[in-house]
């Protein structure tokens, strides 16, 4: 199995990289594990506490969790991922069954953040993209698609998502195989990746 972690930052394109990918592999031989399915269980918390968790810290990512259900897909055996609610702030108490592929894709913006999960990854990516877009990007998303209020989207922005960008995920380029940058959207980066994946397929 070939796991490929793909990183980089809030509203970077992470997404778009993987759709690209995917769209041109055979079809049930590539899976795909986001990290937001991996925040920790809040069930403890009342919304109100909950909705003052910061979700870019990687505190707030359950790593043993992912770390064993990915050891348990290399040993060729099914997981069943949590879903996550990004209105509850909470999983859901439901599961996706997940069955191994010949090729896993890991993405999120903290998944090079933890040793033991970095050493799981065969391939390493990191998309970057200007600060001004990811903000542009992640207001568009957080509204439109999580029903957050704008104030609170700019708040969160300047409170941890900025700072936690800078903190923990921009230093992780330096663990990359490849860094796609994303202003202009790079083909040839995403061809590598494609290539390496075909081989393995053969």
């Amino acid at each position: 199995m070939l796991i490929i972690g793909i990183a980089g930052g809030t509203g970077c394109g992470k997404t778009t990289v993987v759709n690209t990918i995917l769209n041109e592999l055979p079809e049930g031989e590539v899976g795909v594990i986001s990290q937001d399915s991996y925040y920790k269980d809040t069930s403890h918390l009342e919304y109100d506490e909950r909705v003052k968790i910061n979700f870019d810290h990687p505190r707030s990512i359950d790593f043993e969790l992912l770390e064993s259900h990915l050891k348990e897909l290399k040993k060729g055996n099914s997981i069943n991922q949590p879903v996550y609610s990004f209105v509850k702030h909470n999983r859901t108490g439901d599961t996706i069954n997940t069955k191994p592929r010949k090729v896993m894709i890991v993405e999120g913006i903290l998944i090079l953040s933890h040793a033991e999960i970095r050493d799981l990854f065969d391939i390493k990516i990191f998309v970057h993209a200007d600060s001004d877009e990811r903000l542009i990007r992640r207001l568009k998303r957080d509204i439109t698609e999580r029903g957050r209020d704008i104030n609170e989207v700019l708040m969160r922005y300047q409170t941890t998502l900025k700072p936690m960008h800078q903190q923990f995920i921009e230093p992780m380029k330096e663990y990359a195989d490849i860094i796609i940058p994303n202003n202009k959207y790079n083909t040839v980066a995403v061809d590598i990746v494609k290539t390496i994946i075909n081989e393995r397929l053969q």
